[in-house]
């Protein structure tokens, strides 16, 4: 059975780091558009590296879940045929042990070079304007995608969707695109997963509602059994 896992900010919610927006709209406590643009990102460097500083230095703060840790058991069992894309821009899937884990946008411990084009893990601060380690110019932003730029490697997803038997949503809010169209783009069986309705959930053949925890496990073992 070859399987497409789309996670969301629900799924990391549960290891502590707080979700994209809260009930005001506002991302730890900014409004996206001040640090989630490239205009916010001309506008105020210093404002934008420290925020992806602080997110970054944040995770060496928590740790991955038992949803996480369900998703490897079931790489175990299905190697290659299973696929998780992820719009979370932390590193919890790969440090429970996933090995085929899709980003599609960007990760916090990355950081690309805006005058060489090359990207490079990273764990330290931005902010205080680092050398790349490829060019030596001091360009180094936050290797995430930020509104109005486009996700990575869409091709890659749109052809597991197109090949998969089954697609699940797990902790999303079924509000950014293009994610949210992914359970359009599925060919197979359609499951969403997560803690109240999606925008989309009457677009899935199934929804189950209860925390990522809780539900992912369960659903791990029903497969596997």
């Amino acid at each position: 059975m070859r399987i497409v896992v789309l996670t969301g900010a629900g799924i990391s919610a549960e290891s502590g780091l707080t979700t994209f927006r809260d009930s005001g709209g506002l991302w730890e406590g900014h409004d996206p558009m001040q640090v989630a643009t490239p205009e916010a990102y001309a506008d105020d460097p210093g404002l934008v590296q420290h925020f992806y500083d602080a997110r970054r230095a944040a995770l060496s703060q928590v740790e991955p879940n038992a949803a996480h840790h369900a998703l490897v058991r079931l790489e175990d069992a299905l190697g290659d045929d299973l696929l998780v894309v992820t719009q979370n821009v932390d590193d919890l899937h790969e440090r429970a042990g996933s090995r085929r884990v899709h980003h599609i946008h960007g990760r916090l411990r990355s950081a690309w070079c805006t005058r060489c084009d090359e990207r490079h893990d990273w764990q330290g601060p931005l902010a205080d304007g680092p050398a790349c380690p490829s060019c030596g110019a001091s360009g180094l932003r936050p290797d995430i995608v930020w509104f109005g730029e486009i996700p990575y490697g869409m091709d890659l997803v749109e052809q597991a969707l197109d090949a998969c038997d089954l697609f699940v949503s797990i902790g999303t809010s079924g509000v950014v695109y293009p994610a949210a169209a992914f359970v359009h783009w599925a060919r197979g069986a359609t499951l969403e997963l997560n803690l109240e309705p999606s925008a989309g959930a009457t677009d899935f053949a199934e929804s189950r509602r209860g925390p990522a925890t809780h539900l992912v496990p369960a659903w791990v073992e029903e497969l596997l059994a």
